[in-house]
């Protein structure tokens, strides 16, 4: 059996990994010219790590990774503990994107790695799927993977009208930085603030602080990035009681600063054909509110493996796949709604960590 897998992010190397595990030819087609990762840090929670245990590389993400936790405090600084979960649900790992991509890269090999190739079409038959690439070439493979993220153009095809939607007003600034002479960050501090903000600080391990502001229903942008991260660090803190964000951005370069209006797709009803199945973002690009994307993404390339060897037919594994997918997508959309509706810092806080042990728990 011979897989093509668009995209070579997280989820799309992860899923090539799983598939050369589970003793299945897999090739991976990313369209830039080297393997690279935009963004800063990511959140690895323990189904994540479950995943990467069954593949082998569980102590080698957890060498570049940093315990961490994920508490709340509302914008007075006080620490929100919802009553009824365990530390467990409130634990993951915080890793630079770039290093696990690095090292999902070497784990798939150079050799099962085509850059400056992107997939941008297909055409499926009784025995196939020919894929188009943007070159004009064609490469055949019994089946075709689009992990190639929120505009995925293997999407597009499936399951046409799919395009990703803006969150309308959900905005996100994010950076990874030394922390300035006279700043000192030797904890993790999430604050739920004022205006329906989002942010807070976690230091890396290697001294650099992962830093990140979000807002929901934000008016029309003014300013430069910067300008923009600055104003909305007012409003997680309204005692004076955490000088650190501000001093974090302030000592950011314009350039280093990541902003993004958050894109979702809308949910799908169905996410395979006989040929063709989507993982990650190309199905579910979620919102980061709920800091779990590349997470559950993994699963989704862990599983897939797992059925093409089960059920030993690509359309059969397709359809298993799918059964599976689709209502658990739809209670993540379920529970990530409750999370972004929340009318206080407390309720937003409760909401996360039913969440998040729903996710580690099923």
């Amino acid at each position: 059996m011979r897989v093509i897998v668009a995209g070579g992010g997280i989820v799309g190397l992860t899923t090539a990994i799983a598939l050369h595990r589970a003793g299945i030819e897999a090739v991976v087609c990313e369209q830039a010219p080297e393997i690279r990762a935009a963004g800063a840090g990511l959140g690895i929670w323990a189904n994540a790590m479950a995943v990467f245990d069954e593949l082998g590389l569980g102590d080698r993400v957890r060498d570049i990774a940093r315990p961490t936790e994920m508490y709340f405090r509302d914008p007075a600084g006080e620490l929100i503990d919802p009553p009824g979960f365990s530390t467990d649900d409130h634990r993951y790992l915080l890793v630079r994107r770039p290093e696990l991509t690095s090292l999902l890269a070497r784990t798939v090999g150079g050799d099962d790695i085509r850059l400056g190739s992107r997939v941008v079409g297909y055409a499926e038959h009784d025995a196939g799927v020919a894929v188009r690439l943007g070159d004009g070439s064609t490469a055949d493979a019994d089946l075709l993977v689009g992990a190639d993220g929120a505009y995925s153009a293997v999407r597009s095809q499936l399951v046409p009208g799919s395009e990703a939607i803006a969150h309308e007003g959900h905005h996100a600034w994010r950076s990874v930085v030394t922390p300035p002479e006279g700043v000192t960050v030797d904890r993790s501090v999430i604050v739920l603030g004022e205006h329906r903000t989002r942010g807070g600080y976690v230091p890396t391990g290697d001294g650099t602080v992962y830093w990140l502001i979000n807002q929901f229903g934000s008016p029309a942008l003014e300013g430069t990035p910067k300008e923009q991260a600055r104003r909305r660090a007012g409003f997680l803190d309204s005692t004076g009681w955490n000088p650190v964000l501000p001093a974090l951005v302030e000592s950011t370069p314009d350039d280093s600063i990541l902003h993004n209006q958050i894109m979702l797709v809308p949910p799908l009803a169905r996410w395979v054909s006989n040929r063709v199945a989507l993982v990650g973002d190309a199905a579910h690009a979620l919102s980061p509110h709920i800091t779990a994307g590349a997470s559950l993404g993994v699963e989704d390339g862990l599983l897939l493996a797992q059925l093409l060897v089960r059920t030993g037919e690509v359309p059969a594994a397709l359809a298993a796949y799918e059964r599976d997918r689709v209502p658990r997508y739809a209670k993540v959309g379920e529970l990530s709604k409750r999370v972004e509706d929340s009318a206080t810092p407390e309720e937003f806080a409760t909401n996360y960590v039913a969440f998040s042990h729903w996710m580690l728990t099923r």
